[in-house]
């Protein structure tokens, strides 16, 4: 469907960012999942946020962004654009616990 619009929000660098995109997927790459389509700047532009300029710049010619799953906070399916934005990371976020997979040749007892 054309019009659906997802809210990722992930940790990167010791912020949060959340970011609208048009498809999200998972990654051909293990452990990833896939952004793509990202939106910015559906509200008014005559008021200009910091941080979603901050994120437009920071993603302007990027086709699609790779985001490790660990990284992830949580994708929501959304009927309206917010604003993209960058916060400090305060509060309860914790990561996932990892890695999340197991290799059956390694770990105590193997050779």
């Amino acid at each position: 469907m054309a019009d659906t619009l997802f809210r990722a929000s992930f940790l990167n660098q010791g912020k949060i960012y959340e970011v609208y995109a048009r498809k999200v997927t998972q990654d051909f790459l293990f452990g990833f999942v896939t952004l793509e389509e990202l939106v910015f700047g559906a509200h008014s532009d005559l008021v200009v946020d910091p941080s979603e300029e901050r994120l437009k710049s920071e993603f302007a010619g990027v086709d699609r962004s790779h985001v490790p799953l660990h990284a992830l906070i949580r994708i929501d399916e959304v009927a309206q654009q917010g604003v993209a934005r960058i916060t400090s990371l305060d509060g309860n976020v914790t990561p996932f616990p990892g890695p999340f997979y197991h290799n059956p040749g390694s770990g105590p007892g193997r050779r």
